[in-house]
């Protein structure tokens, strides 16, 4: 399918997600969280995709956040539109959070806003040197949407998200990876070439396993001890009854590399 904001293949069992509107800094307007949306159903649900990248277009930006002057031309029925817009982006945060295949991000310059709500929703993220991460929201007047709350709360602990939601403080790639909100930071020229590699390397992994491993973050801020070890229990039971499992296990008995085919 053909996409106008945004561009979406697979190929090696990786899928390729890319924000595509340069001119505007691959700022969300509506048409792109619809498609976005789109995109994180096709995806998950879509058995051959056992690791994805989502990325932006350009060499300048990441995601801008919303795209503001869609807001500015409804400015008597934003709430309307805000909420036509966080119906999809929010789908796809929990369509992309929930599926089996590992999302990693690679931020290639600015993510500001819903695109640093991105940055969060990725489990994954390779961000380039010259890559910066803001909030935004409070400096035009806006509270956070996309997941953010969620996420940055749990990956960087109340006090740094209250400080980035309250100050709009902007983060270099080396600030955010102190922080703990990316994973590794490479030249700006390699960012896509570690994603794959990444996403490559993840792609011929244990893709059931993964997908556990990723419900069971999901749930463990909010389950009791007793709950989340119960959860452990069915999920590695589940794992070792797969054929992944099986095999993963009569590889390390017989001392060689295992073969995974993501069942």
């Amino acid at each position: 399918m053909t996409y106008e904001t945004l561009t979406y293949d697979v190929r090696d069992a990786v899928a390729w997600i890319t924000f595509n509107r340069p001119e505007r800094f691959n700022a969300m307007s509506p048409l792109l969280v619809r498609e976005l949306c789109d995109v994180a159903t096709r995806c998950s649900s879509d058995k051959t995709v056992r690791a994805a990248v989502l990325t932006g277009a350009g060499d300048q930006a990441f995601c801008a956040g919303g795209d503001v002057s869609e807001f500015a031309k409804r400015l008597d029925d934003v709430d309307l539109l805000v909420k036509e817009m966080t119906t999809y982006l929010h789908a796809a945060v929990s369509r992309f959070a929930w599926m089996r295949a590992p999302l990693i991000g690679a931020v290639n310059g600015v993510a500001a806003g819903a695109g640093l709500s991105a940055v969060a929703f990725c489990d994954l993220v390779i961000a380039a040197e010259t890559a910066t991460f803001t909030s935004a929201y409070t400096q035009i007047g806006l509270t956070p949407d996309g997941s953010s709350t969620f996420f940055l709360s749990r990956i960087l602990g109340p006090r740094r998200a209250m400080e980035l939601y309250l100050t709009n403080r902007v983060l270099s790639a080396q600030e955010a990876l102190d922080w703990g909100l990316v994973n590794r930071v490479v030249p700006a020229d390699q960012v896509l070439t570690e994603a794959e590699a990444l996403a490559t390397t993840l792609a011929q992994g244990p893709t059931e396993a993964h997908g556990g491993v990723k419900k069971l973050l999901q749930t463990a801020a909010t389950e009791s001890l007793e709950s989340q070890m119960e959860r452990e229990t069915r999920f590695i039971a589940r794992a070792g009854a797969s054929a992944d499992g099986q095999e993963g296990i009569r590889a390390f008995l017989e001392k060689r590399r295992p073969t995974f085919s993501g069942t």
